[in-house]
């Protein structure tokens, strides 16, 4: 074959790789960017690999040194982007916090929302109905659950705001083991074709509207409030985040559209897994700031108030920024 035939069969391939790896080598100015190469990803080795043959033959045939040095020089590209050393665990680890575990968030935003409403709603009603009606909390919690959360946050108890017993690093283990629980059974219990996942979200929310709106009718809202600002943003966050993978999971149970259950349920439980890895770090960090924050008595309210402002900021700032502009948004 002559070379002027060669080249014209494959000029068009050599063009496509080419632009597939300026595309790729460059991750900053790839950002945003549609894959309009024509070639998919896991097609790339194979593409290598007839660059590598056609580099081999075109020497063997005696072609021109431009021709070789051309292909010379994609092969070399293409051996660098395709073997160089992936990044360190720590820097994918914290890619992922904070630009992956966003991305994932706001691709499933209805089921997320859906789940805010079934956990916010039901703890606003009871939160309003207990300032009217206070007798309606004997029909949520029973008179010892009533009395035990009075105690705690009785402004007169001399032991430590929101506790009753351990140490700081005690109840640091022992927020994440509640907190923990609580995101892992609001996510399988979606397996129930979602209405376990609602009963989760609905039961928090009541359970949590009856212990706030019944201390703040008996007054002590000041000690409550002063201790669950803290941690409050992460925590109800991530209950809600584990509560919209749980809807993901028993909607693609429900309906799996095109696919077989199984392999909708298997897509749903990667997504899901992502969803409470990042879950998990936020109840991490919620039981970091409840141990060593919250049960600080000596800080002012405002101070606490102030805390909480920013913290709310920047998970809903993570939440609804993170990632945006990176070849992976959706």
């Amino acid at each position: 074959m002559r070379q002027e035939q060669f080249i014209a069969r494959h000029q068009g391939e050599w063009s496509a790789f080419e632009h597939w790896l300026d595309l790729r080598g460059d991750a900053r100015s790839s950002r945003g960017r549609p894959n309009d190469t024509g070639i998919d990803d896991e097609d790339v080795p194979a593409r290598y690999r007839r660059i590598c043959d056609q580099l081999a033959l075109a020497r063997k045939r005696g072609y021109s040194p431009q021709l070789i040095a051309r292909l010379q020089h994609l092969m070399q590209r293409g051996h660098v982007l395709l073997y160089r050393t992936p990044p360190p665990r720590w820097r994918r680890a914290l890619q992922f916090v904070l630009a992956g575990f966003p991305r994932q968030v706001r691709q499933q935003a209805t089921a997320m929302w859906i789940s805010a409403a079934l956990f916010v709603l039901p703890l606003v009603v009871v939160f309003a109905t207990l300032q009217v009606k206070p007798e309606v909390i004997h029909s949520i919690m029973t008179p010892q659950e009533v009395a035990g959360i009075e105690r705690m946050y009785d402004p007169s108890n001399e032991e430590r705001l929101g506790r009753d017993s351990g140490t700081d690093w005690g109840m640091f283990g022992l927020y994440i083991m509640n907190n923990t629980s609580i995101g892992l059974r609001t996510f399988a219990s979606g397996l129930l074709g979602c209405l376990g996942t609602v009963y989760v979200l609905i039961a928090n929310g009541v359970g949590i509207g009856a212990v706030f709106g019944h201390l703040q009718q008996v007054g002590f809202s000041d000690t409550l409030w002063r201790f669950v600002v803290g941690h409050a943003p992460f925590e109800l966050t991530a209950i809600v985040l584990t509560g919209g993978a749980g809807l993901r999971l028993g909607y693609n149970l429900m309906a799996p559209g095109r696919r077989s259950r199984v392999d909708a349920l298997v897509e749903a439980g990667r997504i899901g897994a992502r969803i409470c890895l990042g879950a998990a770090l936020m109840f991490f960090i919620a039981a970091f700031i409840e141990a060593f924050w919250s049960s600080i008595e000596s800080v002012p309210a405002w101070g606490k108030f102030t805390v909480s402002g920013v913290l709310w900021t920047v998970v809903l700032s993570w939440l609804l920024l993170g990632g945006r502009g990176t070849t992976d948004e959706a």
